[in-house]
């Protein structure tokens, strides 16, 4: 069994958890005729077909994904900083914990320093601007608040 059937195997025991899990959810004040439900569910219901597929298809061709030391480096360091942004989100507040975890991850992609922090700062205040000014998404202020 190749590392692309353990990964859908997994996934796909990880998406039917969260499908039953998703299946009962029911929101307290009823905004939507169809509530809150079926997004998840048809997501997670997508997902968990695509996974069967890749577990139970035939054709087992080996595909050499060309993981090198430094690419795993890489993946373990943008896991890092996404993991860090869902730690620091509420805490650091939306836009500089965007800002941040844009900044990481585009120095990881080959970008410049200055690109990167340029970029990172317009998309952490850009998004702010656009989700809680536009859209009315209350999002974290942290201590800026």
């Amino acid at each position: 069994m190749n590392l692309e059937r353990c990964f859908s195997g997994l996934l796909l025991a990880a998406a039917v958890f969260l499908l039953y899990l998703a299946w009962g959810y029911t929101a307290p004040i009823s905004y939507d005729p169809l509530g809150p439900r079926p997004y998840p569910v048809l997501i997670l219901s997508l997902l968990a077909v695509s996974c069967l597929f890749l577990v139970i298809r035939r054709n087992s061709e080996v595909i050499d994904l060309g993981y090198t030391p430094n690419m795993l480096k890489k993946l373990g360091i943008c896991l890092a900083a996404l993991l860090l942004y869902a730690v620091l989100f509420e805490l650091l507040s939306f836009p500089l914990a965007t800002a941040l975890m844009a900044f990481t991850v585009g120095t990881l992609f080959g970008g410049s320093f200055k690109a990167c922090a340029l970029s990172g700062i317009a998309l952490g205040v850009g998004f702010y601007l656009l989700f809680d000014r536009l859209l009315d998404v209350p999002l974290p202020v942290g201590f800026f608040g």
